[in-house]
């Protein structure tokens, strides 16, 4: 059970949803115990086995997931991660041990960019470059051999870079996070402009369970005009700021319940991305029961 850790954060990184990554590792378990002692007494490390058992259950349903967000309603946005410190333990299923560690290979930014890769290339990505496995021991797993992992691996490390802006300090990316949200509230569209980069674009993913833009808003001004319509609709809602995916992000409430949790992409000291996720189903990590 010590492994539980490690193989929420290999399959939370691989699929992007920490209830897929939960049902993953729960799967896994699964077929531990499903073995006979013997069985499981003939293995030499049981860290392994399941790492490898885990990378191959997310493998076959990142293999699955092309025609499942062909059924979603509207697009489709990993699911947002709060702090440590701000996690509801209590959730459900909750346990301190499930938590998601928070580092660069968790914000949005570089999640969507995995969600756009092939399940191999992300794998072995993920495997390699993340958690420092072998090209060996990746090439044992996702059944290629170590030559075409490393080329697996280094398509995707392109992609990363090509996507990756320059780096903003994490305050100066937090006071801009604070303009943007005072903006907001104010409804000063003018201060929102001049917070969005003009070629900006703002996705929101409802799942079509709640209302959320089905395609994305595109440009500085209609997204800020989009974000006031949203704000004369909702007057009720009251936004914080949090730490969403481990970088400075909002968080909105109505009625003490979360129902908006907003990730920023910033280069530049302006806003290239916002991701707004308001499926209910994404966000109970955020609200307690």
């Amino acid at each position: 059970m010590s492994e539980r850790r490690q193989l929420i954060n290999l399959a939370y990184r691989l699929l992007g949803s920490l209830a897929d990554a939960e049902d993953v590792v729960q799967e896994t378990y699964a077929r531990w115990y499903a073995m006979s002692r013997e069985q499981q007494e003939a293995i030499d490390s049981p860290g392994a086995w399941l790492t490898t058992v885990a990378s191959r259950i997310c493998l076959d349903l990142l293999g699955s997931a092309r025609a499942r967000r062909e059924r979603y309603v509207g697009e489709w946005i990993p699911e947002p991660l709060p702090e440590p410190t701000e996690w509801i333990s209590g959730r459900p299923g909750g346990d301190p041990a499930d938590r998601v560690t928070l580092d660069e290979s968790v914000n949005m930014a570089f999640l969507v960019v995995l969600d756009a890769m092939t399940p191999a290339e992300r794998v072995a990505f993920i495997l390699h470059d993340v958690f420092r496995y072998s090209f060996a021991e990746v090439a044992e797993i996702v059944g290629r051999t170590p030559a075409a992992c490393r080329q697996l691996a280094s398509s995707a490390r392109r992609r990363i870079r090509a996507a990756q802006p320059a780096a903003t300090p994490a305050n100066q990316r937090a006071d801009i996070v604070r303009e943007f949200k005072q903006a907001w509230e104010a409804k000063d569209i003018g201060a929102l402009i001049g917070l969005l980069a003009p070629d900006a674009t703002a996705i929101g993913d409802g799942g079509g369970l709640v209302s959320a833009a089905l395609a994305p808003v595109e440009g500085a001004e209609q997204i800020a005009r989009y974000l006031l319509e949203v704000a004369g609709m909702a007057p009720d809602l009251t936004i914080l700021e949090r730490t969403v995916n481990g970088q400075p992000g909002l968080v909105g409430l109505q009625d003490g319940v979360t129902v908006l949790v907003m990730a920023l992409d910033i280069a530049d000291d302006q806003i290239k991305h916002l991701w707004a996720v308001r499926n209910p189903d994404k966000l109970r990590p955020w609200t307690a029961d």
